[in-house]
Formats: structure tokens, C-alpha cells, sequence
């Protein structure tokens, strides 16, 4: 990924990586495709911009809530907020 978010990755075994995203805002991924199923975990509320070769759209995103997604998801995802925006994601392997 070549975006602007800071990525700081915590675990990467053979198991999982377990990596945190912060984004100032407006500041992005950059396109990638995942290559494992993930669980995305939010640090905050707020609002994502996800840009896929369909277009845009918005996720809310809600502190503690994670959700999951399957492997080949393809996307940039870049902060829409006003402020700072975390979340952690957890790659299965």
C-alpha cells in the first residue's frame, strides 16, 4: 500500500497480522486488495470513504464494533473526518 495513513503493524505470524491504521484527515490506504479474510476492529466512531471500482460510499464506523470481510475485497479507504481516525485490522491467514 502506498497511501498517507500510518501503518503500525503489532503481530505477524503464521497465524494472523494484527496492524493499526491512523489517518489524519483525507489521508488514505491506497488501493490494495486484500489477500486474506479480515476483521476490522474501530478505535473511534466516525465516517470512512471507501472507493472501489463501483464508485464511492460512506461507512459509519462505530467504536468497538468490528466487522468482517472476505478475502479479495479491493479498495481505498480514506478518512472523512474532521480529525484524527484509528482502527485496527486483523488479517487471517
Amino acid at each position: 500500500m502506498t497511501g498517507s495513513a500510518k501503518a503500525t503493524v503489532f503481530i505477524d505470524n503464521e497465524r494472523v497480522i494484527v496492524t493499526e491504521y491512523r489517518f489524519q484527515p483525507a489521508e488514505n490506504t491506497g488501493w490494495h486488495r486484500h489477500g486474506h479474510d479480515y476483521v476490522v476492529v474501530p478505535l473511534m466512531d466516525g465516517k470512512l470513504k471507501l472507493v472501489t471500482k463501483d464508485g464511492e460510499t460512506f461507512a459509519e464506523m462505530k467504536k468497538g464494533s468490528p466487522y468482517f470481510r472476505k478475502e479479495g475485497v479491493e479498495h481505498d479507504v480514506i478518512n472523512a473526518n474532521d480529525g484524527e481516525y484509528a482502527f485496527i485490522e486483523v488479517e487471517l491467514k
